[in-house]
Order: structure tokens, then sequence, then C-alpha cells
């Protein structure tokens, strides 16, 4: 898959689709996979337009949700999926005030395109004026799968977003289709949590501010764990969210290594402890509690 930062000149045309996909549910995947088999079907290439920041972060970006996923997990999905092309736009002032026809213009000279894969709510241009009738207006396929729903709701990033919130990983895996899952880097921390007992992997994600917070039973890749997602506030706490990782009968070295973290069950929520000593019991809970869950 080739990634692009801009809109360069293709070579060949495409079937695409235009989106956020934050957190790529099963609503987004219909819409990816339709371009697959449409694109296969021309025998031309698959392409999907996304948007860096996203562009509720640029109008409003204190009361912008947060994310499900992060832009590198956004495109390490696309390129699992086969996808041809992947456009990562940079939505700026520039970009939020180009009108609908200059974009529809920078679509069909630039990147050739033949058709496009919407859904039923899709909007474009500034302030959102133009539409699917204009899109067909300019000669443009448009490909409508249908909205996704699940008990009768229309399955949605929001939904996807409250369910985390919720701690209800069972939903998230019903909307999503897969487990919830953050991606990182093992890195060198404070190690503090050795000196409790319960050496930890501090995963540096490329998730800046998820949407949940506590102590969860998860796996690190295939190994079960204990991890909590949270500012450390008993070691006077951090600016940003830390996602730390105490691994059961584990003694490899994996620093530096790419790994998934995908969680199961919250157990609790974070909380700042007087003692280190009080940690330290409450650290030995949460353990007992995981294995229990895992059947361990």
């Amino acid at each position: 898959m080739k990634i692009y930062r801009h809109f360069e000149q293709a070579s060949s045309p495409c079937i695409a689709t235009i989106g956020n996909y934050d957190g790529i549910h099963l609503g987004h995947q219909s819409l990816i996979n339709h371009v697959i088999s449409e694109s296969r079907a021309k025998n031309i290439e698959s392409a999907v337009i996304t948007f860096e920041p996203h562009p509720k972060e640029f109008f409003q970006p204190k009361a912008a949700p947060k994310r499900v996923i992060s832009l590198r997990e956004k495109l390490e999905f696309f390129h699992s999926h086969k996808l041809d092309r992947a456009y990562v736009i940079r939505f700026d002032e520039k970009f939020s005030n180009l009108e609908g026809n200059d974009f529809i213009e920078i679509l069909q000279s630039k990147l050739l395109l033949e058709g496009l894969v919407v859904g039923d709510d899709f909007r474009f241009g500034k302030k959102r004026q133009f539409g699917i009738n204009e899109l067909k207006h300019f000669g443009i396929q448009v490909i409508q799968p249908g909205t996704i729903f699940l008990n009768d709701e229309r399955i949605s990033s929001s939904r996807v977003r409250d369910a985390l919130q919720d701690a209800d990983f069972d939903q998230v895996e019903s909307l999503l289709g897969r487990p919830f899952v953050i991606a990182g880097r093992v890195i060198h921390g404070e190690k503090k949590a050795r000196l409790l007992g319960y050496p930890t992997a501090n995963v540096h994600m490329f998730h800046k501010s998820p949407p949940l917070t506590g102590v969860f039973a998860v796996k690190l890749d295939s190994f079960f764990g204990v991890a909590n997602l949270g500012l450390k506030p008993t070691f006077g706490g951090v600016k940003n969210l830390v996602l730390e990782v105490h691994l059961f009968d584990f003694d490899k070295n994996i620093y530096g290594k790419h790994v998934h973290v995908t969680f199961f069950k919250k157990i609790r929520d974070e909380k700042k402890f007087s003692t280190t000593n009080e940690l330290s019991f409450q650290i030995a809970s949460d353990v007992n509690d995981v294995k229990q869950f895992f059947k361990l």
C-alpha cells in the first residue's frame, strides 16, 4: 500500500472511499470491502482518503471526542486489507475552505477517480455543502452499501467510544468486529513498579489519548497480564496517559518491540494511594482478580 500525504497525480484510475474512519468499525469495514470488491471487478486500484487531524479536532480542539484508534493503527488496518493507496490529507484552514466542486476536480483530475463508496450521510466541501447528488452530477459513480445496524441502532464511532468509556468490551467487539487493541512500542520507564515486585512493560502508545482509563485484564500479544492505563497519581502524576502492563510468569526482554495490548475486562478505576505499600497490596489484589478472570 502506498501512503500519500497530499493529492499526487495518479497514473491509473481508482475506486475510493472518504472518511475519518475512527475505530474502523463494522460500518467502515463494509465501505472498505466494497471499495476492494468494486476495484477488483474493474481491475483498477483501490484507495481510501482520510484526514489528520480529525476535522472535529481542527474546529473544536478542546471539545473534540477522543479517538478510538491512532492514525498508525488505522493505516495498519488499511494495509492488512490490501488497499492500494491511502491518502492522509492534512485538515487545516485551507482544506476546510475548499469548495465542493474544487474537491471533485481534485478527485477526478489528480486521483483519476471512477467511483466513490460512501455512507448515507456523506457530505463534503466547505461547510459540508455538497453531497451524493452533486457527486452524481459531476459523473462520479456513487456506491452506497447501506447503513450497518446492531440491535436496531446504527453502528458509529460514537457508539464505540461510549462502550469503551463504559468498559463494555463485549459491546465494543460487536461494533468493531474484533477486540479492542492499543498498539505501541515497549520502552524503558522509571521502573518504580519493579521495586514493588511487579515489573511492567511500559508501552509507548501510538494512541495519544484513548477514551478509557483504569486497571484492566489484558493480553500483551499472547501473554496474560494486568494493565494500568492512566496518569500514575500515586507517583506524582503525569501529563499524558501511560500504559503499563505487568505480565504473569514472564522474563523475556521485549524492550523496543512493537506490541499489541488487547483489553478484556475493567478491574477498577485508577486511584491515588497514600503509600506505596497500599499500592502494592492493591496490585496483588488486581493480579488475583485478573488471574481469576482468565482462569489461570
